[in-house]
């Protein structure tokens, strides 16, 4: 990725120093990091909502208010995935390491692949 906002589920206070959550939808917080050039430019924070209104589908709406165009998680479910693929953030994949940090440079670097739907966790909840 050369240019463009990418998001990544947080533990506690998030940051790029932080610990990516292994379940995007009840994470605490999104770490918002803005490339530009191949290089990180900013990094920026946004707490997550409870699952009220929405449900798993209100992860989508907050991060597409703040013009996210890619998100890193190690699960995702169909539901949330489709609603991520309907407002153009494309959902990559990294199961084993949990720096926000490293799965960022791997994003810039273009080695985490596209989520496909069969790739999706089962039942369609937020992973």
């Amino acid at each position: 990725m050369k240019n463009g906002r990418i998001a990544v589920p947080s533990e506690g206070l998030g940051g790029l120093e932080g610990q990516r959550s292994a379940h995007f939808g009840h994470c605490s917080t999104f770490t918002l990091i803005d490339v530009v050039d191949g290089e990180i430019s900013n990094v920026s924070t946004i707490s997550n909502q409870e699952h009220r209104e929405g449900g798993c589908l209100v992860p989508v709406n907050i991060l597409a208010g703040q013009n996210v165009n890619a998100l890193i998680v190690s699960g995702i479910g169909m539901r949330p995935l489709v609603g991520f693929n309907n407002v153009n953030i494309s959902v990559h994949y990294e199961a084993t390491q949990p720096s926000i940090q490293t799965v960022v440079k791997m994003m810039i670097s273009g080695e985490l692949p596209e989520m496909e739907a069969k790739n999706a966790c089962g039942g369609g909840g937020a992973h």
